[in-house]
């Protein structure tokens, strides 16, 4: 598996194996998981998708932290990928740990289509 480079890429990776609405399902099922209110339609537009996300992490780390780190580790994401990034501007820390909350969930629903 190669791993998307960009939003954009995911999402048509995510469209032309059919799994955009799984991958949403997905990313649904984890935040509930870890208590956060997201709820996203299963047809919400993919540029809805992106601003609800990083508008939902943005208001984690800002006043939510406990349940922002607690959300990474439900969802399994890396750590070295979060430490990696630079936490001086907020705003794009919220949006590249957006990105890579999706890039993660795409990997579980892409491994799940192809082995199951």
């Amino acid at each position: 598996m190669q791993m998307p480079m960009s939003f954009d890429q995911l999402i048509t990776e995510a469209n032309q194996l059919d799994l955009y609405k799984k991958l949403v399902f997905q990313l649904n099922k984890d935040f509930k998981l870890a208590n956060i209110d997201l709820d996203l339609h299963e047809d919400v537009l993919p540029s809805s998708l992106k601003l609800l996300l990083h508008e939902t992490i943005f208001k984690l780390i800002q006043e939510k932290f406990t349940e922002y780190l607690n959300l990474l580790y439900i969802i399994d994401v890396s750590e070295s990928q979060v430490r990696a990034l630079d936490g001086e501007d907020v705003l794009k820390l919220s949006e590249e740990v957006s990105f890579l909350i999706l890039k993660r969930e795409w990997q579980k629903v892409w491994f799940r289509n192809m082995y199951s």
